[in-house]
């Protein structure tokens, strides 16, 4: 380490949706406030990275975005080049940051050789420094045989025994654990440690302001498809339930999200247009004060909605999604299981009374915390607790200056 105040690089592939980027905005954000002369670089090819308010020494580097076509393959965003230079881009700009930015921590998030193996060349070079190189997994990943597929396939095994020192799971052990069935190389099941879900609070800049009233006085269930790419049916299910309801309904404000297909988007605003108790808002960077006022939460089951639905504690009914990941399919179960909400599954779509009967139940259902689970949300105090004492560590042997508040 060439600097005395600590530095921690975190890379988030964003390929679709909002999730990599919000999650490892929420690690960012609490790390700046725990650790006062810390400086939090975010790597991301997320095209609306710069809609989101950052704390001070919060910083982000935009890299070239791209898509993931239904076929699975990768094409450029924006660019009007072929995807192997995109990556090649991508690649260099990641791997130039890390040289010169020295970070004493570098967190990848979710994928271990990042998109197509653009982060395999920065995790070898920094191998060879004093950085200390994390992994960073949420709750699920999918399907066991299918993540054990991808990996072989992707020749992962080689890094996480080789490369990483650390492996942190951003979820409880006892609820859901991304690697049950998956064959580890020796030694990899020790890097392990399971954090807690990542709690969630109001932005500083809204927190003395009055809670939004879509509605005026009447309480409200909140919507959201997290990015919305893929929650059109969601929506569109909800949607039908308020238009041929047969019995009393709380008003429901959707939050669509920033990649729900435009003309879906348009089609969702025309149907609102004609129900007196249904609002559309097409997306906010903001969205926690619309979820501490809500009265419930209808939700697909993304990581980062979970994370909400146990912050701000409310009744909530997940319509999880199965393809192309059974990751929120998984998490949805685990959780009803474990008494924290109710699952609608996707394959009744698109009944509309059994989404209405849903949907009059859902407000009198029991808040999460109700369930009596203990340590849900311990994510960030455990992720500070652990960089303090990597910082210890590094600061003995290379005076680095680190203060905490």
């Amino acid at each position: 380490m060439s600097s005395r105040t600590p530095k921690i690089l975190v890379y988030s592939h964003d390929s679709f949706g909002l999730g990599h980027l919000r999650r490892c905005r929420a690690i960012a954000q609490s790390l700046v406030g725990d650790f006062s002369e810390l400086s939090v670089l975010i790597l991301s090819g997320s095209p609306i990275i710069g809609s989101f308010e950052f704390r001070a020494r919060v910083d982000f580097v935009r890299i070239p975005g791209v898509i993931k076509l239904r076929n699975g393959e990768y094409t450029p965003l924006s660019l009007h080049i072929n995807i192997d230079h995109t990556l090649a881009i991508r690649s260099s700009i990641i791997e130039h940051t890390a040289k010169v930015f020295e970070p004493d921590i570098f967190i990848v998030d979710k994928e271990p050789l990042g998109l197509r193996g653009e982060v395999l060349g920065t995790l070898e070079a920094l191998k060879a420094t004093d950085t200390r190189l994390v992994l960073g997994l949420r709750d699920v990943m999918d399907d066991p045989d299918l993540l054990s597929e991808e990996w072989d396939r992707k020749n992962v095994y080689p890094a996480l025994k080789d490369l990483y020192d650390e492996i942190w799971v951003y979820g409880p052990e006892d609820i859901c654990d991304p690697l049950e069935g998956i064959d580890l190389p020796e030694g990899v099941a020790e890097k392990l440690s399971y954090t807690g879900y990542l709690r969630r609070e109001l932005p500083g800049s809204v927190q003395d302001q009055p809670p939004p009233t879509p509605f005026g006085e009447e309480p409200y269930i909140l919507v959201t498809p997290g990015g919305g790419g893929d929650g059109v049916e969601m929506v569109d299910w909800v949607m039908r339930a308020y238009e041929a309801r047969k019995k009393p309904l709380f008003p429901a404000l959707i939050v669509l999200g920033p990649f729900m297909p435009a003309a879906a988007a348009a089609q969702f605003s025309e149907r609102a247009e004609h129900l007196r108790d249904v609002e559309i808002i097409r997306f906010t960077p903001q969205i926690e004060p619309y979820l501490a006022a809500a009265t419930a939460i209808v939700g697909m089951g993304g990581y980062n909605t979970f994370c909400e639905i146990l912050s701000f504690d409310k009744p909530t009914l997940m319509v999880p999604r199965v393809v192309p990941r059974r990751e929120q399919a998984i998490r949805a179960e685990r959780a009803e299981k474990s008494g924290l909400l109710k699952v609608l599954p996707i394959d009744r779509y698109p009944d509309p009374d059994l989404m209405a009967d849903a949907l009059s139940e859902l407000p009198q259902m029991p808040a999460p915390s109700a369930a009596g689970v203990d340590n849900l949300l311990g994510g960030l105090d455990a992720i500070s607790t652990r960089v303090g004492q990597i910082f210890d560590d590094q600061k003995d042997q290379d005076g680095l200056k680190l203060v905490n508040f």
